[in-house]
């Protein structure tokens, strides 16, 4: 158990680097031109309507003291209070994060799903018509953005097909999976093609290591071989991939929920932006990186468990 020490420490490691993208949020968010006051009451307000608001959201104090409260709020488990909704930031991102989680979770999945089998099977036929196909299919994945591929899938399976939603959430259970199947596959198609390369990778070089012509000369089967002993090994690299790329499908959140108008956590950034709601802004930004520091953590546990050599 000497091997997961780090879960004890890695907690505090992680603090300096939630502070520091608090500060840059914070920072940044104020860098936009325009007045969230002005934004909010139009061009016909008044000046003393004007002051008034500013007041009452502490808009009128220096920066440095806009933070300490910002910070405040967060050691109180707060988010400060919306300036266009006028609820909790707190409370209006529970309201959204349920489809947010949902397609990470679910492409993520997805993206499994293909990933392992093609990058199996790239990796046995090495050489071959399937592993060229494979290749070929996973480079030219690498370059469609996600806006585009998605409008291509709504295109053909939502507008010619007519098998799927173009855009919304539902309400129910399976109307909420059916309106996700393609948001999920888009963001899945694109995180696959770097995984599938990855894994494709590491399953050959681990094909001809020590240890795999060990248990050969040792009579085991090919396939008992590559599954007990290749394909564990192989995870390892692809595990870290992985979880830079949930990293980055966080973020990615805000084109496909944009693309397929979903009302979740990223297109409450995106309208909090327009509408220059720097507590919005903060609070979506601050479990975005939460989110992409807990995932880092994740997988730093399961790279441990996956390879006793490994020490963090």
């Amino acid at each position: 158990m000497s091997r997961y020490r780090f879960i004890l420490y890695r907690p505090l490691q992680l603090i300096p680097v939630l502070f520091g993208i608090s500060v840059i949020t914070f920072v940044l968010i104020r860098s936009i031109p325009g007045d969230p006051v002005r934004v909010l009451l139009g061009p016909r307000s008044t000046a003393s309507a004007i002051e008034r608001i500013r007041e009452q959201f502490g808009l009128n104090e220096p920066l440095w003291v806009q933070y300490l409260y910002f910070v405040k709020n967060l050691f109180n488990g707060e988010m400060g209070k919306s300036i266009l909704y006028k609820v909790d930031v707190l409370k209006l991102i529970a309201t959204r994060i349920e489809p947010t989680a949902v397609l990470v979770i679910g492409s993520v999945l997805l993206a499994l799903l293909i990933t392992v089998p093609l990058a199996t099977v790239a990796a046995r036929r090495r050489g071959r018509l399937a592993d060229h196909i494979i290749r070929l299919v996973s480079t030219a994945g690498l370059g469609f953005p996600a806006f585009w591929l998605g409008i291509m899938l709504i295109i053909v399976f939502s507008v010619q097909l007519d098998l799927f939603p173009v855009s919304g959430y539902g309400r129910s259970v399976l109307e909420k999976l059916h309106h996700m199947v393609l948001p999920c596959l888009t963001a899945a198609l694109a995180l696959s093609a770097v995984l599938t390369r990855n894994l494709r990778a590491s399953l050959l070089a681990e094909l001809n290591s020590d240890q795999a012509i060990a248990a050969r000369a040792r009579g085991l089967p090919e396939a008992t071989v590559f599954w007990r002993h290749v394909m564990p090994n192989s995870l390892v690299p692809t595990i870290n991939l992985l979880a830079v790329n949930i990293g980055w499908l966080i973020s990615g959140t805000v084109v496909l929920e944009s693309v397929f108008a979903i009302p979740g956590m990223g297109q409450l950034l995106v309208r909090g932006i327009f509408t220059r709601d720097y507590m919005v802004v903060q609070g979506v930004a601050m479990v975005f990186a939460c989110a992409t520091v807990l995932v880092n953590f994740l997988a730093d546990i399961l790279t441990t468990a996956a390879d006793p050599r490994v020490k963090l």
